[in-house]
């Protein structure tokens, strides 16, 4: 019983890494950008997704089923830090903020962004 509270008090003080990510189209200028708590478990969910033809942005999804996989490209476009005050948890501000940074970025470097 020890052993199942203590293996819930790790999983509880678990800090995934949170931040932005980026699926680019390697054919027509266009991205997709989205913040998340869990980079890693909301990178795998929208490939997941993508590949079942369920994601929520239908302009991506129909390119994505259009167009061979290999032309689409995902990755982390920068990770937020944890705060050093360890009774802060909720990250949604920053993480909106981060967001809204990276799509500027990208509108300025030429690309588009899927409409939301």
């Amino acid at each position: 019983m020890d052993r199942k509270k203590e293996l819930k008090q790790q999983y509880k003080e678990m800090k995934p890494d949170m931040g932005v990510f980026i699926v680019t189209s390697g054919f027509n200028d266009k991205c997709f950008i989205e913040a998340a708590r869990d980079l890693k478990s909301r990178i795998n969910s929208t490939e997941f997704k993508l590949r079942m033809g369920s994601h929520f942005n239908k302009e991506l999804q129909r390119e994505w089923q259009e167009n061979d996989r290999s032309n689409f490209k995902i990755e982390v476009l920068e990770r937020l830090e944890y705060d050093e005050d360890e009774t802060k948890t909720d990250y949604s501000d920053e993480l909106e903020l981060l967001q809204i940074i990276w799509e500027e970025k990208m509108q300025q470097k030429g690309m588009k962004l899927y409409k939301k």
